[in-house]
Formats: C-alpha cells, sequence, structure tokens
C-alpha cells in the first residue's frame, strides 16, 4: 500500500464550470411532510419571486441577465461601488509589504470590532479600489490617485 496521499492536481482544483450548469438550480425533491399552510405560503412566494425577476420588455430571463452584465462592465466600477461578495472570474497577484498587510488586517479587524462587519481583505481591496477609480473618474487630474503617483 502507497503511503503517500494521491491529491488532486490544479487542472482538477481550478477547472472552469460550463456556464449553463452554473445558472441552472438544483432540482429538489418534493417534501410531503409539509403542511398545507407552509405549502400555500411558498407557492405564493416563489409567485411573488418569479414575477419580480422576469423582465417587463418581453426577454427571457436569461437574456435579461446577460445583458445586465453586459451593462455592468461597460459602465464603471465607480458608480457601483465594489462588487462584494460574489465569485470573480478575474484574478490579479498584488505585492505588499509587511506594513501593508498589517495595516489591511487592522482595517479589517477595525470593520469587525468598532461596525460589526466580517468582511475579506479581498473585499476590502476591491471596496478601496472602487473608491479611487471613482475618484479619478469624477475628478480626473485633480484626483488623489493622480497627485499621490506624481509625488516623488
Amino acid at each position: 500500500m502507497p503511503r503517500r496521499v494521491s491529491l488532486p492536481g490544479a487542472a482538477e482544483l481550478f477547472r472552469t464550470t460550463p456556464a449553463e450548469s452554473r445558472h441552472q438550480p438544483l432540482p429538489t425533491p418534493p417534501d410531503n411532510t409539509r403542511s398545507q399552510p407552509d405549502q400555500v405560503d411558498r407557492s405564493r412566494t416563489d409567485r411573488e419571486t418569479a414575477s419580480a425577476s422576469r423582465p417587463t420588455d418581453g426577454r427571457s430571463p436569461d437574456e435579461a441577465v446577460t445583458s445586465r452584465s453586459a451593462a455592468r462592465r461597460g459602465r464603471g466600477r465607480a458608480s457601483t461601488g465594489g462588487s462584494g461578495r460574489v465569485r470573480h472570474d478575474e484574478k490579479i497577484t498584488v505585492y505588499v509589504s509587511s506594513d501593508e498587510l498589517l495595516e489591511l488586517e487592522r482595517a479589517r479587524l477595525a470593520l469587525r470590532a468598532e461596525h460589526g462587519m466580517a468582511v475579506d481583505r479581498g473585499r476590502i481591496v476591491r471596496e478601496a479600489l472602487a473608491l479611487v477609480i471613482g475618484d479619478l473618474t469624477d475628478r480626473g487630474a485633480d484626483s488623489e490617485l493622480v497627485r499621490r503617483l506624481t509625488q516623488p
């Protein structure tokens, strides 16, 4: 018996998922143990959710989602803020000094301790990027980013 444990490779761990499988909800088995009032409330909630998510311009929900995401890509992040806690398909690596990493971690802990917000470092960085890019978009050459980058 081999002593080494066989682990999946990077290709298996980070494989891409087909787009159509990401948007299909998992089938739920019927549950006959619920009482009648719960089923009535659930069906009403399902109808309300479906009507709220249905586009009013005659497009299918998938077409509406696609056009909304295309519209989001078209306009800058400045007006929308950070992307928050969603799955991100793109990745960059940023190298920071130990002092900068410590400041980022202090900010994360301060958000948790003083404001009750449990956010990760990535979200803090995405929000900070949104603020800086928004300032650059709004103020141009007078932005804080331009001022800091032109300093020696």
